[in-house]
């Protein structure tokens, strides 16, 4: 060890003492943090400057007409764009465009289609289309320019959908609002329908046996309409007839009211005369009674009497015969026939009293019998006359008979008077206003026939067609039967799944917090363990340890890894003497680019001590494994130095995640010293999990006492063995 010791101290002196090389020595000091400095202010914050990044804009939509409304999404769109800074947007036309990408002056184009907003507006439709945009990137002018120009088109893509999205929730959860508070109203009306299926299915056997006795029915109904038509022409015969047979009839009536009128006085008149007669008698008695009879004045006064009573049977036999005419004239008025009757036809059959008529004719009979018996009586006076006192007796009777009969006048007359005459003329009056009553009726049916046959034939068409409906709904009605139940059967799941009071209160909610939610669904809470504050900062623990690495390669490739007068030290005396100086120079390289990523560049490191103290670690086994093998293999070193690198830089996972990478580098990665020289890094540079970087610490250490175990040991022997092969590489005059 102190042979290395005096190769060390020997080193640093010369150093000290030789300009050119403590020259040398500081640009070896430096050179790496450029490196890692360059890389890191680079990649400090590439997306900051996305607005210099040029991107042509082609606006083709034409707008268009939605329920009435005017939309224009596209030049919403652009709008939009003209305030938006994080990319470079030019508004163009298509062929313009399109020549300015394909020639670099665009990174990519985005074309908004002339049916863009026709599109959008069919989502009010049955077959709605997505509206789309089209997008053109030049991908040869830049390998993550097309990633960044995609990620802009899809934020205006997605800008797009959001607001439409929005936009269209809006109105649906308005009519949805509207639809809750309709609902709201409709409560009662939707249970009462829910009520009217449940009675319907209850009932729905019932209306099916209505329905068969409708359909019974509307086969009776037929025929008796085509029975009700056959006797119309038999209702119109009878209806004629009758309209004849009254109009006789009325003449009759209105003949035998002139024949009583004219009868009427006449029989007063004779009925008056027969009683004056009576009256003349019963005097020219009186006056015989009280004179004394002889037989020339008795001869006189029955000859008087006769021929009174002669003319009073005759009056009375004139009043029999006009009662007589008017009894003729009450059976011609005789009571309507049966078919007449059914028909409506004729008068009653007492509209004039027969009774009365016949009692007169009676009574009229009866006072003729008494006066032709007066007149008997009278004519034997003659044969009392020679005897007083039988004369007397004769006359007493015959005045008797003569007064009684005059007491049967005074009865007729007023019976006549009273009774017969204004009876029959209020019966024939009667009989006249009922026949033109009926006939009136008659005229009315006859003038109705044709409605009724009209109304018959309207009647039976219809008939016709709700039959026909009749026999379509009974053979429908298996159907509607199932449908019914089907829909019963629905609405009792949806009872007993669901609340229609919980929709309505859905549908209720208020339009503007549903419109925000569907506009934003998810928040995405971003939570940062490790805050990394930019891409730069989380760049630095790869391009620092890059720098290490590279530091030791510039190292290698300058100083030499032996020393002049080799057969004064062993070969592990110079592995470990000339070590200590590579290292030193190593230790000022760490010391200059950790300083410089947290002062110069401005490195926000979480723990920055251990930043450095991390480098140290990581830079002393870089160059421990580096000069090893340059110190074993010489030149052949240096190239599987270089490999090393090439190796880690890819599968190390200090740019890309491991997981993204081939399956080679995925395979190589636990065993490449950058893969826990980064990940320690990163451990000062955004928080330190102990348990981490204890193992990353661990392996680094590992690989260092690897190193040195190699480099030791395997020095000497295998320098031996490579020792022609270099003196013969050094005759080429290419290699040192």
């Amino acid at each position: 060890m102190k042979n290395s010791l005096n190769i060390y101290r020997k080193d640093l002196k010369n150093i000290a003492t030789n300009w050119a090389a403590m020259i040398l020595i500081g640009g070896l000091a430096i050179l790496p943090s450029l490196y890692a400095w360059f890389n890191i202010a680079a990649m400090w914050d590439p997306y900051s400057n996305t607005g210099n990044l040029p991107i042509g804009i082609v606006n083709e939509d034409k707008g268009a007409t939605v329920r009435d409304q005017e939309i224009d999404a596209g030049k919403e769109v652009v709008d939009n764009l003209k305030d938006n800074k994080s990319m470079q947007w030019h508004f163009t036309n298509g062929k313009d465009a399109m020549d300015k990408v394909e020639y670099g002056d665009y990174f990519a184009i985005v074309i908004i289609p002339e049916d863009f907003s026709e599109k959008l507006g069919t989502v009010l439709s049955d077959e709605p289309k997505k509206a789309q945009m089209e997008y053109y990137v030049n991908e040869k002018l830049n390998a993550v320019s097309p990633k960044i120009t995609e990620k802009g088109a899809s934020v205006i893509a997605d800008e797009v959908s959001s607001k439409f999205v929005s936009t269209v929730n809006g109105i649906i959860f308005d009519l949805f609002n509207n639809l809750g508070i309709e609902l709201e109203g409709n409560l009662p009306d939707i249970e009462k329908f829910e009520d009217y299926i449940f009675t319907l299915e209850e009932n729905l056997p019932e209306i099916h046996r209505m329905l068969n006795e409708s359909l019974g029915d509307a086969n009776s109904a037929g025929d008796i309409l085509n029975k009700a038509q056959g006797a119309l022409p038999e209702a119109k015969e009878y209806t004629n007839t009758g309209l004849t047979t009254i109009n006789q009839t009325l003449g009759y009536m209105n003949e035998a009211e002139e024949r009583l009128n004219s009868i009427a006085p006449k029989v007063k008149e004779d009925v008056a005369k027969v009683q004056s007669i009576t009256d003349q008698i019963n005097q020219l008695l009186d006056k015989a009674k009280e004179s004394k009879i002889d037989i020339n004045e008795g001869k006189k006064v029955q000859e008087n009497i006769e021929q009174q009573l002669d003319n009073a049977i005759a009056t009375l036999n004139t009043v029999e015969k006009a009662l007589q005419q008017l009894q003729d004239t009450n059976a011609q008025l005789s009571p309507p026939s049966d078919e007449e009757a059914e028909a409506g036809e004729g008068q009653p059959s007492d509209q004039l009293s027969q009774e009365q008529i016949d009692q007169a004719i009676s009574q009229t009979a009866e006072l003729r019998q008494s006066l032709e018996q007066l007149r008997s009586d009278v004519n034997q006076m003659d044969q009392f006359l020679n005897n007083t006192e039988a004369a007397s007796k004769v006359v007493d009777q015959i005045h008797q008979t003569a007064a009684d009969t005059n007491i049967k006048l005074d009865e007729f007359v007023k019976e006549y008077q009273n009774n017969i005459e204004p009876t029959i003329l209020e019966e024939v009056g009667k009989a006249k206003s009922t026949l033109t009553g009926a006939k009136g009726i008659l005229e009315e049916i006859q003038s109705t026939l044709p409605e009724v046959e009209k109304v018959l034939n309207s009647t039976q068409k219809n008939l016709k067609e709700g039959k026909g409906m009749l026999e379509y709904a009974s053979g429908e009605f298996p159907y509607v039967n199932d449908k019914v139940k089907q829909l019963a059967n629905k609405i009792r799941e949806v009872q007993k799944d669901t609340d229609i009071n919980e929709i309505i209160q859905l549908l209720r909610n208020d339009p503007s917090a549903e419109q925000s939610f569907f506009e934003e669904p998810v928040l995405l809470n971003q939570n940062e363990l490790f805050p990394i504050e930019n891409y730069g900062t989380g760049m630095t623990p790869f391009y620092t340890v890059l720098a290490g690495w590279v530091g030791a390669l510039l190292l290698i490739s300058l100083l030499a890894v032996d020393v002049h007068n080799e057969g004064l030290y062993t070969g592990r005396q110079i592995y470990f003497g000339r070590f200590f100086t590579f290292w030193t120079i190593g230790i000022v390289q760490t010391i200059v680019v950790t300083l410089g990523d947290l002062f110069l560049i401005g490195v926000n490191a979480k723990h920055p001590v251990w930043l450095v103290l991390f480098g140290l670690l990581v830079s002393s086994v870089f160059i421990l494994i580096v000069y090893s093998l340059v110190s074993v293999f010489g030149n052949v070193g240096k190239a599987l130095a270089i490999v090393l690198l090439v190796l880690q830089i890819s599968g190390s996972g200090g740019t890309y995640p491991v997981e993204l990478l081939p399956k080679f580098f995925q395979v190589i990665n636990p065993y490449l010293p950058f893969t826990y020289a980064v990940d320690l890094m990163r451990e000062a540079v955004g928080g330190i999990v102990w348990g981490r970087a204890l193992r990353d610490i661990g392996v680094l250490i590992l690989c260092g006492v690897l190193a040195i175990i190699f480099g030791a040991f395997l020095k000497e022997p295998i320098n031996k063995k490579t020792k022609k092969f270099l003196e013969k590489s050094k005759e080429s005059g290419l290699v040192h």
